[in-house]
């Protein structure tokens, strides 16, 4: 699994199973009322499991599973990792807002060109633009370096409930 991706935010990874897929949806189903290490939430073939609101903090990762039938003895596992909705949300829309700025100014920039006037402030402001984005990017990639360990977690016990045994760390 690429947990250790530098580039993926959000890692995912897929895992072929010899089970139905309606059996491992149980499974997950008997062990949220058995444990409290996890929230569990299913809807459909999704499975959700986070972390309970007292262990969570800004950074805290999620993990999406989407559990479709290939066949009657066999199914396919698709994983997310992720933030919390809201944080991935608010990531987007900053990342949104500085485009559209870096765009703005950019015509900005093209219609004083075009005019023959100065157009330092505008590039200068593009360049800021620029600058946050990567300021934001570095933060994700931050957020997601905090939650390593969370994430491993969270995949032993994804793990655990698929009868996947842990592969050796090199």
């Amino acid at each position: 699994m690429p947990i250790d991706n530098d580039i993926a935010l959000r890692p995912r990874f897929k895992i072929e199973l010899d089970r139905n897929n309606q059996s491992i949806l149980e499974d997950f189903e008997v062990l949220k009322s058995k444990q409290s290490d996890f929230i569990v939430t299913r809807l459909d073939n999704h499975v959700f499991i986070k972390f309970p609101k007292e262990k969570q903090h800004f950074w805290s990762p999620q993990l999406h599973l989407e559990i479709d039938e290939i066949d009657t003895n066999s199914s396919l596992l698709h994983g997310l990792f992720g933030p919390n909705p809201t944080v991935w949300t608010m990531f987007m829309f900053f990342h949104f807002i500085v485009a559209g700025l870096f765009i703005a100014f950019g015509i900005w920039a093209y219609t004083n060109s075009s005019l023959d006037k100065s157009y330092a402030i505008q590039v200068s402001l593009m360049l800021l633009m620029v600058l946050i984005w990567i300021v934001l990017y570095f933060a994700g990639s931050i957020g997601k370096a905090s939650s390593k360990s969370e994430m491993r977690a969270l995949h032993d016990f994804m793990n655990r409930v698929i009868k996947i045994e842990k592969a050796p760390q090199s």
